[in-house]
């Protein structure tokens, strides 16, 4: 079995994208990694370089930022980078650059690759996810967040990245998936304040020509809905990022800033580990 991870980037020294933990955590399931480099005003393509692994290839791209609907130029990026792995791989896995997988996900997700191999019925894997919020301590759980994406799919081209790159689809249609028993740690909206801020603007300007986000501002952490603890553990290649976190944020999880309607999802939610009305990229065969 042959597995290719890939991904882009731009700009991760700038706005402190946890970019080489990302490439690293995914490293021991795949031959090889391939990363589309944007056109940077930083040193992001000597960060990718300073990876010491022999699996790293880098692909160079120049963004089309006049892409703006619906964040395409974030698909056409993921198909890039997707369209360069390995002719001969079986899986390709998919990680964004502010996304980690946890070591303790490994096994599972090498055996869920293997046992399916062959299963041509099998067009991705779907995994769970946890993003955290503010600091390393919380984590979302509204309904705002999204529980499940893709990130392992076959060498297949005619799976292509859907609208802004969150998740994949095959000739326009939703993929056949199978649920695995892994989580993937998404740490986009985990910065210093002020960097929080600028990433915010900049990802804004990728979908209208002039964003209304000021760069230059401190980013409000303090607005969102629903937030709880954190109870588990931090993959092992992000120890040395958590260690310099430089900013304090504390939230009270008591406190639910929810409509009436919301509010009764969120119960039913909790009670039943089911969300009514969710929407899934996705079909889970």
């Amino acid at each position: 079995m042959k597995v290719s991870g890939f991904t882009f980037v731009r700009n991760a020294e700038k706005f402190d994208y946890p970019v080489v933990e990302a490439i690293t955590s995914i490293l021991p399931l795949c031959d090889e990694v391939v990363v589309c480099v944007g056109n940077s005003d930083d040193n992001t393509l000597a960060l990718i370089e300073s990876i010491p692994s022999g699996k790293i290839r880098i692909v160079h791209s120049v963004w089309d930022d006049s892409l703006r609907k619906d964040g395409k130029v974030l698909a056409v990026e993921t198909d890039k980078a997707f369209d360069a792995i390995a002719a001969d791989a079986d899986w390709a896995f998919y990680i964004q650059a502010d996304e980690v997988l946890h070591e303790k996900y490994i096994p599972a997700v090498r055996q869920a690759m293997e046992q399916y191999k062959d299963n041509k019925e099998v067009e991705g894997l779907l995994f769970k996810y946890i993003h955290f919020y503010g600091s390393y301590n919380y984590v979302g759980d509204s309904r705002t967040w999204y529980r499940h994406e893709i990130r392992v799919v076959r060498n297949d081209k005619a799976i292509r990245s859907y609208r802004d790159a969150q998740g994949f689809r095959k000739h326009g249609r939703k993929m056949r998936v199978k649920e695995i028993d892994a989580a993937i740690h998404h740490y986009g909206w985990v910065r210093n304040p002020y960097h929080m801020q600028a990433k915010q603007s900049n990802f804004e300007s990728l979908y209208r020509e002039k964003p209304t986000i000021a760069a230059d501002a401190l980013f409000d952490y303090s607005n969102e809905a629903s937030l709880k603890l954190f109870d588990g553990t931090h993959p092992q290649v992000m120890q040395e990022r958590i260690g310099r976190q430089d900013w304090d944020f504390t939230f009270d999880t008591k406190k639910k800033h929810f409509s009436w309607k919301n509010r009764l999802l969120h119960f039913i939610e909790e009670k039943t580990g089911k969300r009514l009305f969710e929407y899934k990229n996705y079909t889970i065969i």
